[in-house]
């Protein structure tokens, strides 16, 4: 029998909120959208650039935490397999779409990016706590991460990071 691979590997910016959903059986499955952009020269020199929208899918326990942890504009690495599905829609017309089922999904940006793109409202707001203290109903308080002025002075290099 001849081998075959299905692999995919992305890095990109998710497109959208995750979605969240449960089967009727309670499997947990997350949907979003990841874009990915290539940039190259003509030959005449023109600069060109083009953007892939793709439909992630990621399921179980890895689907809580992309729904958790994952936010329109944050910059992330997922490897899956390419899976087509066929089905017919209300109107009758057939459909066929091909998402990226992920297995593995890594966050690139660090958590102080994806803030800065809160609006100023938010962040000045009299009673807002800093994101990294506020819990919801039954959990415990996250610890306050403490900024190091350093830090902000310099970008982290990601050959320092020891994992």
């Amino acid at each position: 029998m001849a081998r075959s691979l299905n692999k995919v590997q992305l890095i990109g910016n998710l497109t959208r909120d995750p979605e969240l959903r449960y089967t009727p059986q309670g499997t947990a499955v997350c949907t979003f959208g990841v874009a990915t952009n290539r940039s190259w020269v003509t030959d005449a020199g023109e600069k060109k650039e083009d953007t892939e929208f793709h439909r992630i899918v990621s399921w179980n326990k890895l689907a809580e935490l992309c729904s958790q942890l994952l936010k329109k504009g944050r910059k992330v690495f997922v490897e899956g397999r390419l899976s087509t599905r066929s089905w017919t829609g209300q109107d009758g017309a057939q459909r066929t779409t091909t998402e990226i089922v992920i297995s593995d999904m890594i966050i690139l940006d660090s958590r102080r990016d994806s803030q800065k793109e809160e609006t100023t409202e938010e962040a000045t707001s009299k009673n807002a706590e800093p994101e990294e203290t506020k819990s919801g109903p039954g959990e415990a308080p996250a610890e306050k991460v403490e900024e190091n002025p350093k830090e902000n002075s310099e970008d982290v290099n990601p050959d320092d990071i020891p994992f």
